[in-house]
């Protein structure tokens, strides 16, 4: 643990910008590379539909990423409303200046996970040596679906959200975190999961505090929810259903349940059947991907449970993964675990430099065909 650095001092400065450099840049070409050697595939790209930008950057807003686009442009349109708001208002606040919507998608996503950066830097050294958390960080940017969080999509600045409302809790700042924790619930549903997590962050850090100063602390928490039910009401003003987002699910394939639960368990079953039964191709490429990040993300959260890290951290990791399988799909999924940031923070903690550097290797392999594919209009996560 290293009390003494902070997000300006010259060694985090340097190591953070020039990984962050090298990842923009990597991506950069990965997208210029792709181009040239894998035929796009019409209808989810955002390149369709506009041409005020380079190649490289109309790749970054294509599938989800013309939503939110249009969103900030026109508003809610059909089975839109799954998308939640935080994000495309941003967009419509910020295009005046810029002049261009994907400009100031691009430019919120980036420059909120670069901060992210810094973030998850501060944090992991709350309780871990400087070494832990730049493994951390250089796994994260490696992770395959990484690319999203420099996409018109909403992981970066959500990210940046709930690592900030963590970082506030853990310095005793209980209003920063609620807010934080409040337009995190606000960009996307899982962000309510900051309330239960931070209840058991306010209960370690308060609980030999006198009871006036326990009730003023934990207070601030009620802020969490507040982003979710603002959005809720919205729904149920306008749409006369306040769980619109839930039930316009199964309009966007999956299979996805709008209403019914489906266990683990069962997604489980469904994914060993379809690995049996699809055909090889680059969808057979993304059913692989969905489950072995589902099989791999499992693992890593009960070896941090095993590893005894804070309490807090495993309680949102674990609800945030439990949650999007329960419509009975890992759909998704691969891009979904990139704001588990309790997992990132035990890759970062192995010492084995064999695992270590494997790991490297085929999460950057993976990165790369990833990128590649959806670059070009195919579907990862």
């Amino acid at each position: 643990m290293n009390k003494n650095k902070s997000f300006f001092s010259s060694s985090v400065l340097r190591f953070v910008l020039i990984s962050y450099f090298v990842w923009q840049m990597a991506l950069i070409l990965i997208s210029l590379i792709s181009s040239r050697i894998i035929l796009p595939r019409n209808g989810y790209r955002y390149s369709q539909f506009t041409q005020t930008a380079p190649e490289y950057l109309l790749s970054r807003a294509n599938f989800d990423g013309y939503h939110y686009l249009l969103i900030s442009q026109k508003g809610y349109g059909a089975y839109q409303q799954a998308f939640f708001p935080m994000y495309p208002r941003l967009i419509k606040f910020l295009s005046p200046f810029l002049k261009n919507e994907l400009f100031a998608g691009l430019v919120i996503s980036n420059v909120c996970f670069l901060f992210s950066l810094f973030l998850f830097y501060e944090l992991i050294c709350l309780d871990y040596k400087e070494d832990t958390a730049k493994k951390a960080l250089i796994f994260l940017m490696i992770f395959p679906t990484s690319f999203f969080l420099g996409a018109v999509y909403t992981e970066s600045l959500f990210l940046f959200l709930i690592l900030g409302s963590f970082y506030a809790a853990r310095r005793g700042k209980w209003w920063l975190a609620g807010i934080l924790g409040g337009l995190a619930s606000y960009t996307r549903i899982v962000g309510i999961l900051i309330f239960p997590a931070l209840i058991f962050e306010w209960y370690e850090k308060n609980k030999f505090e006198n009871l006036k100063i326990k009730i003023k602390n934990f207070f601030p928490l009620f802020l969490i929810p507040l982003g979710l039910l603002y959005y809720m009401n919205y729904l149920r003003q306008n749409y006369k259903d306040p769980l619109l987002f839930v039930h316009v699910q199964s309009y966007f394939g999956a299979n996805r349940s709008n209403g019914k639960i489906i266990l683990l368990y069962q997604v489980f079953w469904r994914y060993l059947k379809m690995v049996l039964t699809t055909k090889i191709d680059i969808l057979y490429f993304t059913v692989w991907l969905e489950l072995l990040t589902a099989l791999g993300f499992i693992a890593l959260l009960i070896l941090a449970f095993r590893k005894k890290m804070r309490t807090s951290y495993l309680v949102f990791g674990s609800l945030a993964f439990v949650l999007p399988t329960l419509s009975g799909t890992f759909s998704s999924l691969p891009r979904y675990v990139l704001v588990l940031f309790p997992a990132f923070i035990y890759l970062g903690m192995i010492k084995s430099k064999l695992i270590q550097f494997g790991l490297w290797v085929i999460f950057g392999l993976l990165l790369i065909i990833s990128a590649a594919l959806f670059y070009q209009g195919y579907w990862i996560a």
